[in-house]
């Protein structure tokens, strides 16, 4: 990251926090000189971005002072609790940043713009995208990397797609992602699922399946389920991969929250593929940046490559070169890494107070729901909460609509005909403010109590 990134970030946090107040003087720019050892000129850049944010302002031959925000915004946020909406907050993302980085697209590739041919995608945002995956222990060719329209394009292209294994049949974990499932049944596609718990799957059901299924593709997420919150551990990935080359079947890896995992120890199942042969890695920046974006990542084994391109070009001559560009720069320039810090670090809070909060309230449920560590003890910014049968969760949902808190079960997360062992409520905190997550919380376990009464 660049230096006046880490001071700009710095300085962002320490606004935010006591005890400074509306109208707070900053320290002098030498002070910031010689407290992060660099020059005058990394200090008055990051003090130019934040006075361009609104955060300070600045009165000639007297220094900076803090502008706070108005807590309107945040008031609203916690009048009505949602533990449904998972995409990014909107309130966290840095709109000048990524604004600043589509005007300089606009001038870098105003030739680009009018023009097409290339589905493969910018190859100058394929070869940064090569550098950021490393950093996740994914290691690709440039040649093994895709720019899609989004995951859920790639999840279609892969289904459809003929396999060099000549299998035609899906296996889903499940639950799973809800609109990768629609697809499959809306198509009538070949499937099945396996049930995917906090503990993981069963390896022993696993290698059934994989022998005698017909297996052409896995889809999973390992990392931070949808909707469970939960994580393989890596004897498991480790155990997944094995079975995925002995049996020649393709594991569909879709590591949507990549960007917010707090262990630098922690690979993705494509680590442990030894030959890059049989995990195909999907990457998303919906949920670090935002939806509208588009864009997405796939590292595709050699075997499959050819055939991707082609299935690619023919549904989708180019990704929008725009955002390609635009992501591109804002990789680039440093700038994503700042914000991936910022979201993330406020993610795993949010987590965190989440975690503790269930936990203590299924404690206090006299077995009306629980929340099953998983087998990781990681904690993501989503779990979910299994409901003992008596639970009228349909009058549960209704009632706190009521209270303005919305929670939803995790019913289209399952194929139709798969038999669903327990009631799931799903709970993500991406829209809920810190202060307002243990009480949440609280209040949708009473209500729980109250409905079985």
């Amino acid at each position: 990251m660049h230096k006046y990134l880490h001071v700009l970030t710095d300085l962002e946090a320490a606004i935010e926090s006591p005890p400074y107040r509306d109208g707070s003087k900053l320290p002098s720019v030498r002070s910031l000189t010689a407290q992060y050892g660099c020059s005058k000129s990394t200090i008055l850049r990051a003090l130019d971005e934040l006075e361009r944010q609104h955060l300070i302002y600045s009165i000639p031959k007297s220094g900076y002072y803090v502008v706070k925000k108005s807590a309107a915004p945040k008031q609203r946020a916690e009048a009505f609790l949602d533990f449904v909406t998972s995409a990014p907050d909107p309130d966290i993302f840095p709109y000048l940043d990524f604004q600043h980085c589509i005007n300089k697209a606009i001038d870098t590739y105003k030739e680009e713009l009018f023009v097409y041919g290339t589905p493969k995608g910018l190859p100058s945002l394929i070869q940064e995208v090569q550098k950021h995956l490393a950093d996740d222990q994914v290691f690709a060719d440039t040649r093994s990397i895709f720019i899609v329209s989004g995951v859920q394009q790639a999840l279609s292209l892969l289904s459809t797609m003929p396999f060099p294994n000549g299998k035609t049949r899906i296996l889903v974990e499940q639950p799973s992602y809800h609109l990768f499932i629609e697809q499959l049944e809306t198509h009538g596609l070949p499937c099945i699922g396996i049930e995917r718990t906090a503990k993981g799957i069963d390896l022993e059901e696993l290698e059934r399946i994989f022998r005698t299924g017909k297996i052409k593709l896995f889809y999973t997420m390992p990392r931070f389920h949808s909707p469970l919150g939960c994580s393989y551990t890596r004897e498991q990935k480790k155990n997944i991969a094995a079975l995925c080359r002995a049996y020649d079947v393709y594991a569909v890896e879709d590591d949507y929250l990549a960007d917010f995992e707090q262990d630098p120890k922690v690979d993705p199942l494509y680590a442990y593929d030894d030959s890059f042969s049989h995990v195909i890695y999907l990457k998303s920046y919906s949920k670090i940046m935002f939806p509208g974006l588009r864009i997405g990542i796939a590292v595709i084994p050699d075997a499959l490559s050819e055939t991707f391109h082609k299935h690619k070009k023919l549904v989708d001559i180019d990704s929008s070169m725009l955002s390609q560009g635009a992501l591109e720069i804002y990789l680039k320039s440093g700038m994503f890494e700042r914000h991936k810090q910022k979201i993330s670090a406020s993610y795993a809070r949010r987590g965190r107070i989440l975690h503790e909060a269930v936990q203590e309230q299924a404690l206090l449920s006299g077995g009306l729901f629980r929340n099953d560590p998983d087998a990781t003890r990681r904690l993501g910014v989503h779990t979910h909460m299994l409901l003992d049968a008596k639970v009228p969760v349909s009058r549960v949902i209704r009632q706190l609509k009521k209270l303005s808190i919305a929670v939803e079960p995790a019913d289209k997360h399952y194929l139709t005909d798969f038999p669903k062992k327990a009631s799931i409520l799903k709970l993500n905190v991406s829209h809920v403010q810190e202060g307002a997550i243990a009480e949440g919380i609280a209040r949708l376990a009473d209500t729980i109590r109250r409905a079985v009464r």
